[in-house]
């Protein structure tokens, strides 16, 4: 395989089983990602060079990522400007680097995969994927599916942007029976030919503006968790979008459409009736019959958003074949993941909920309208091209006062001048030390008898912290020294 075109024509049927010695590979970014994906190259046989922008020094964790992978026989360049090197047959961005950078759009590469593409390409054949994506509730949904797949006896990993590499789950030993793939914008970009048992794709509002360049092609890449699907694809029939490029989804023959709703379900759909999750998509009778899932009563999540989220669940599983009784038995002990609008602690009267998982305005709307009475707003961070001003004009009359950190505050700032210009507004300034110990004594401060203080920043973490998972323990940490 000498000729580049030749390497690329073999690259689209290329698997696990394949001898991939005569291609040479670019790994893009040393994070969990890129590690995975670069150890994987490595077993099946290909060259593989490991490019990092961030220097690296004899400590931490891209120290030992590039220690290991320069042992498993990799070429790994840190602190250099990678542009010069991606010369390659294949080359594999960190989900981190957009396609307008100059590293994918200088590259001199056959093709570009995403590492989940990579990751199709190497999988066990037998071992299917349930995928997500959306807006918001991804990695909630992924985790209830997985418990309820569990529940039924099946082997079953949650795994891709939840967390765990999809590209190493993949290899794992013993073999999952199947997998629940969390799947970013940001991963379908460069993802081309994943056919999934079944897919879903829960909800879809502005996010990540920054990255995408704008709304149509965040939506399309969202749109291709659809493509190839085999089984069924589940879709939000209260978010008329979805259902919209559910017609128009390029699966395979014979696959069905499964919406779900918070209303009564139509045929061929899971709702809630009477206060009761109902399943009226996989039955034997959908034209009269709906069969029991759970009543709502005994979740243990709140707020319709995370009715939403058992519905997609639940369709998912059943389009595996999971019974009506392993659904109900997971979504009733199902308990959700921190920082995501969890009741932290309270000071007097006044309640402390931390939802930093609100990276987006649509997640803050949901965390702001889940909570009672009146409200100080902890929000603020990288905006990623969002619009505020909706989200203040549904909730002005429950502020009673907003603090505002990170670099994009003034953006949510001037939303407020506009549409709530009554509010108190709080600035935690630049180059606090601990902005979020500031914001916390101001929300305080601000707070009513029977107030919430909420963090939900609307707004992704990573101007002032590492991860949103950070942010939260930091106001939690915070809110804990407030109450001693």
């Amino acid at each position: 395989m000498t000729e580049s075109s030749a390497v690329v024509e073999w690259l689209k049927t290329a698997d696990r089983y394949a001898d991939w010695s005569g291609v040479t590979a670019v790994v893009a970014g040393l994070g969990a990602s890129g590690f995975a994906a670069a150890d994987a190259l490595i077993r099946v046989g290909a060259s593989v060079t490991v490019v990092e922008a961030t220097p690296v020094g004899d400590e931490g964790p891209l120290a030992e990522r590039s220690q290991i992978l320069e042992v498993l026989g990799a070429n790994v360049q840190t602190g250099v400007d990678a542009a010069a090197v991606l010369e390659a047959d294949l080359l594999i961005p960190s989900p981190g680097i957009p396609p307008g950078h100059r590293w994918i759009t200088e590259a001199r590469a056959g093709v570009v995969w995403s590492g989940e593409q990579l990751a199709w390409n190497l999988r066990a054949p037998r071992v299917p994927w349930l995928t997500v994506t959306g807006t918001n509730g991804k990695t909630t949904t992924v985790r209830m599916l997985a418990a309820m797949v569990e529940a039924a006896g099946h082997r079953c990993l949650a795994v891709g942007n939840i967390g765990v590499p999809l590209v190493e789950a993949v290899f794992a030993e013993p073999e999952p029976h199947v997998l629940a793939v969390e799947l970013s914008s940001y991963q379908l970009h460069f993802t081309r030919s994943v056919s999934a048992h079944s897919s879903a794709l829960l909800n879809i509002a502005p996010d990540h503006l920054d990255w995408h360049g704008s709304l149509d092609t965040y939506v399309a890449d969202k749109a291709r968790i659809y493509d190839g699907t085999q089984r069924v694809i589940i879709y939000n029939h209260d978010d008329p979008r979805t259902e919209i490029l559910a017609t128009e989804a390029d699966v395979v023959e014979g696959c069905r459409a499964v919406g779900f709703t918070l209303g009564v379900p139509a045929r061929s759909m899971l709702g809630v009736v009477d206060g009761t999750l109902v399943d009226r998509a996989f039955v034997a009778d959908r034209e009269t019959q709906a069969v029991e899932i759970v009543d709502s009563g005994q979740l243990s999540v709140d707020g319709p958003h995370n009715v939403q989220n058992v519905l997609a669940a639940a369709g998912l599983a059943r389009s595996f074949g999971v019974p009506l009784a392993a659904v109900k038995q997971a979504a009733v002990g199902f308990e959700l993941d921190a920082h995501r609008g969890q009741t932290v602690g309270s000071v007097g009267d006044v309640v402390f909920v931390d939802n930093s998982k609100a990276t987006n305005v649509l997640a803050a709307d949901v965390a702001l309208a889940a909570v009672p009475g009146g409200v100080v707003w902890i929000a603020g961070g990288l905006a990623k091209g969002g619009v505020f001003d909706d989200l203040v004009a549904r909730h002005r009359e429950r502020l009673r006062a907003v603090v505002l950190l990170g670099a994009d505050r003034r953006l949510i700032r001037d939303a407020l001048e506009r549409h709530a210009p009554e509010v108190p507004v709080i600035e935690v300034p630049d180059g606090e030390t601990d902005p979020m110990t500031h914001a916390v004594r101001s929300a305080a401060a601000a707070a009513q008898p029977h107030d919430t203080v909420l963090l939900a920043p609307a707004c992704a973490s990573m101007d002032q912290f590492v991860d949103y998972e950070a942010r939260g323990r930091a106001f939690d940490s915070a809110v804990t020294r407030l109450r001693r």
